[in-house]
Formats: C-alpha cells, sequence, structure tokens
C-alpha cells in the first residue's frame, strides 16, 4: 500500500514538472508552477526559508521522500531502472547491498558548498538535481513536444482546424544541448546499473538530506525473527542500502521508496515509528555522533549561507528575397531579463534549470556560453525582443534570480542601453531611408534627426536617448541590416527604473 502511494505520488509528481518545462504556452505555470519553488536548490537561493524547513523536518519525520516522490531526477531513474527491468525481464537483474561511499559524497558536496559560496553557481548547477533535470527537459524532451504539436498542426491544418499552432524548433545553445546529453546517458547507465547511484554517490542535495534521515522518526526496519533470509529486499533496493547479513540498513542512503516492503514475503520488513535516541543502525563502522552532528549543522549553515538541431528556418523573407544570417554581436556586457536586478545579482542565483529558456514566447533568452556565466540564461535579440508587457519568467524562476515584477515595472526598468553602428546602418550603406528602430521604440527613446545639421533634406540617422532607453531589443531585433545589425544592446551592472 505504502509504495502504490508513493508510485501515485511520483507519477503525478514528474508529469506535471516535465509539463512545465514542455508547455510553451506558458499556461500551466499558472496550476503547477509551485513544484519548481519546492525544490530544494532553488527554494536554497531564493531564501524561501519556509520550504527549506519543510523540506528538513519532512525529512527527519519520514526520511529521504523527497527524494522519492518530488526531486524530477530521481524519479527519472526509477523510470530508467524500471525499463531495464520490462526489458531484461529473463535476466532477472537484480541489485546487491554496497557500503557508503563516504569520501565520495562527502567530498563532492564540500566542493559544491564551497563552489556555491565562491559565486560559481553556474559550475554548482552542473550537479544540482533539478536544474540537471531542467536541462534535459528543455533540450531533450521539449524538442520531441514540439515537433509532435507541429506535426499535429499539420494534420489540424488540411482539415480546415485551427486547434494546434505551429512553433519554431531551434537549438538555443550546443554546449547546453551537450551537456544535457551527457547528463541524460550518464544518468542511464547509473540508473540502469546501479538504481539510485547518483543520488547516493554525487548529489549534493541527497547527501545533505541523508544527514538529516539518519535521525528519521520513521524508518525501514527489519524484524530478525520473521527474516528467512531470501535477500528479495536487498536486490530490489535501488539505493543499496540493505545489508541483509546482519539485517540492518542505512538511513542514509534509503529514498523510503518501499520497494523492500513490496517484495517482502514474510512481512519482515516495517516502515514504523522507530526513534531513539541510540545511534542508528547502519552497517558502517561507529563513529563519534558529536562529530557526525557537527557535519551536518556545518553543511546545513554553509549551504544556508550561499543566498536538437533547428527544425525549421526562414531563409527568405515573403518567399522572395533571401535573407543572411544575422551574426551575433559583440556586447560589452550580457543582457539579463527585468527582475534580475542586476548581473551580479542573476549570476549568484540562478541555477540554469532552463524553465524561463522554455516559458520565453519571444525567444529571447539562451543559455550563455561564457565561461562566467556559463548555460545561465542570456537575453539576445536576433530571433525577437523583450516586449514590455511580458513577465514570463520573472513568474516562473524558482530560486529568485528574476524577481516577480509587475508589467508597469517591468515597461519602466532598464536593464540595457542601445547602441547605433554608423557603419553598418543602410541609411548610410545603401543611401535609402529606414526609421525601424525609430518606429518600433516602445519608450520613444529613439529619434531620427537630419545626418547633417545644415541640410535638412540628408538622410535621417537615429539619435538615442540613453535615458530613456530601456533595452528592451525592438530596434536591434527589427533592424533589416545584414549580417550585422546597425543597433544593438548592451547589459548594464545594475538595473534601475527609467
Amino acid at each position: 500500500m505504502l509504495r502504490t502511494i508513493r508510485l501515485i505520488f511520483a507519477t503525478v509528481s514528474i508529469i506535471l514538472i516535465s509539463l512545465l518545462f514542455l508547455d510553451f504556452t506558458g499556461t500551466l505555470h499558472s496550476w503547477f508552477g509551485w513544484l519548481a519553488h519546492i525544490q530544494f536548490i532553488p527554494a536554497l537561493l531564493a531564501i524561501n526559508i519556509g520550504i527549506v524547513l519543510l523540506i528538513v523536518v519532512l525529512t527527519w519525520v519520514f526520511g529521504r521522500i523527497y527524494c522519492s516522490i518530488i526531486c524530477p531526477l530521481g524519479i527519472l531513474q526509477d523510470v530508467i531502472a524500471w525499463i531495464k527491468r520490462k526489458l531484461f525481464k529473463r535476466k532477472k537483474s537484480f541489485y546487491s547491498y554496497s557500503p557508503e561511499k563516504k569520501w565520495l559524497r562527502y567530498g563532492v558536496l564540500i566542493l559544491f558548498i564551497a563552489v556555491m559560496v565562491a559565486g560559481f553557481t553556474s559550475l554548482a548547477a552542473l550537479i544540482d538535481p533539478y536544474s540537471a533535470y531542467g536541462r534535459i527537459a528543455n533540450n531533450i524532451f521539449q524538442p520531441i513536444w514540439l515537433w509532435c504539436n507541429n506535426g499535429l498542426a499539420l494534420l489540424s491544418e488540411r482539415i480546415d482546424s485551427y486547434m494546434f499552432y505551429e512553433t519554431d524548433v531551434w537549438l538555443k545553445s550546443l554546449p547546453t544541448f551537450i551537456i544535457a546529453i551527457a547528463t541524460l546517458i550518464i544518468i542511464t547507465i547509473l540508473a540502469a546499473k546501479g538504481g539510485r547511484t547518483y543520488c547516493n554517490t554525487i548529489c549534493p542535495v541527497g547527501t545533505l538530506l541523508g544527514l538529516i534521515s539518519r535521525y528519521s522518526l520513521f524508518r525501514i526496519r527489519i524484524d530478525e525473527s520473521k527474516c528467512n533470509g531470501c535477500k528479495q529486499c536487498s536486490r530490489h533496493c535501488k539505493a543499496s542500502c540493505i545489508d541483509t547479513k546482519f539485517h540492518k540498513v542505512d538511513l542514509s542512503r534509503c529514498v523510503t521508496c518501499m520497494d523492500c516492503i513490496g517484495h517482502c514475503h514474510q512481512d519482515a520488513i516495517s516502515y514504523t515509528f522507530s526513534w531513539n535516541k541510540s545511534k542508528p543502525e547502519t552497517t558502517n563502522k561507529p563513529e563519534n555522533r558529536s562529530s557526525s552532528r557537527r557535519t551536518f549543522f556545518m553543511g546545513l549553515g554553509l549551504a544556508a549561507g550561499t543566498s536538437f538541431l533547428k527544425a525549421q528556418e526562414k531563409k527568405v523573407d515573403g518567399g522572395l528575397a533571401p535573407l543572411l544570417k544575422r551574426e551575433l554581436p559583440r556586447r560589452t556586457k550580457p543582457i539579463v531579463p527585468a527582475g534580475a536586478q542586476g548581473a551580479r545579482h542573476f549570476a549568484q542565483h540562478c541555477t540554469a534549470c532552463q524553465l524561463c529558456v522554455s516559458v520565453c514566447p519571444n525567444q529571447v533568452l539562451r543559455p550563455s556560453t561564457d565561461l562566467e556565466h556559463f548555460i545561465q540564461p542570456e537575453m539576445s535579440y536576433e530571433r525577437g525582443y523583450c516586449r514590455p508587457e511580458c513577465v514570463k519568467c520573472s513568474e516562473v524562476c524558482p530560486s529568485g534570480a528574476i524577481k516577480l515584477v509587475d508589467r508597469a515595472e517591468k515597461a519602466s526598468t532598464k536593464i540595457g542601453t542601445a547602441v547605433w553602428i554608423r557603419t553598418n546602418c543602410i541609411t548610410i550603406t545603401h543611401d535609402r531611408q529606414c526609421d525601424n528602430c525609430a518606429r518600433h521604440c516602445p519608450t520613444g527613446a529613439i529619434q531620427m534627426v537630419p545626418d547633417l545639421i545644415d541640410d535638412e533634406l540628408s538622410p535621417k540617422i537615429p539619435v538615442i536617448d540613453a535615458e530613456r532607453c530601456i533595452g528592451c531589443g525592438a530596434c536591434e531585433s527589427l533592424c533589416p541590416a545584414r549580417p550585422y545589425s546597425a543597433i544593438y544592446v548592451n547589459g548594464i551592472d545594475v538595473h534601475h527604473t527609467i
């Protein structure tokens, strides 16, 4: 019964979290967006003390149920292990008990905390379970989802139905795509071979919560009087934490999946309230309890201190004039969304989960390839511009990297400044009048003035009022100059209201 309940919660959880990354309409976030906000590392970076304490208390009471029913990467490993069992049913591939690799677990945790404290959040995010799953969902699952949607859109169009509409499928970042593929391959190999190996050797969240679950109030216990030594519990334990020889369970690695209970035919395993002041049952050598407690509080304190390839691409304009590929401008500073407060705040809090990239309706956000902000989203205006009325990214960000802003605040927040390049402007290079940038500027920061002050008949060129420009990128995105836009936006260190 307990295993069935866990499976129901886990199934619903991973489906809804996946839909948050797959939903390109942004409608599901108002209903299920809270699932992203209850992930441990994003809640920690957002200084959401209530969520962090809730996870800590749940772990202390029930064990590592977070890893079994909330963490999407943990549930994905269970799915992979289940698929492997179904494919190789005849071979009866089981798990077996293995001792805890303390040096690896706590070494990775200490390194993770050190990197977070040093401010290199993007590097630490490489092994954060929620962010790792987000990159897999955004770079691998979402393109497949969009291709299916486009197929349905094509079919519905043939029968004069517009229930579905076609969307662009494009490669947002090759390095991020490669990282997502590599992560999925590693997770697949580890899960197929050893179940929850990643959770109990590499994952910093699993190690941190494991320190708490050692003292959980409810825990898996083995009744030696009923056990007949069949080892079915150990063979089905994905965490490899049940030592049937000594009838003990390593509580720091047990993810409370209840598989052992479901496969014990002697009713020798139970999940009961059994906390006491004695040292918790593990198969490890006796340790100094005060030292373990100090390690736990030190780790928790340090952690809390850290506050597919393109499917379609337009090659012609209206089916007539060929378009040259637009090259990326060389920005002196990256542009981050309104609500991020500035580049430094954004870099310190963003876990690179790609959720904001998934929901951006204007395709402005994409993972950075810059080493300093590697795989963290940045803004670029080759495919569109940041509309002043759109606040999708601030609505979905779970880590506090993009604070929630309203539309009025967004429209008046300066995130960058436009710069005009005379030698690229077609008014100068082709002797043709163009005022695209001025006509589409939402704040009226661009005015067209005669190139020659004394000659009113001379071609007009854009003049930018830096005080009124908010850096939305409308001018850059709609500039017809190729391969480089005649006007582009540079980011600023600290955002402010104009």
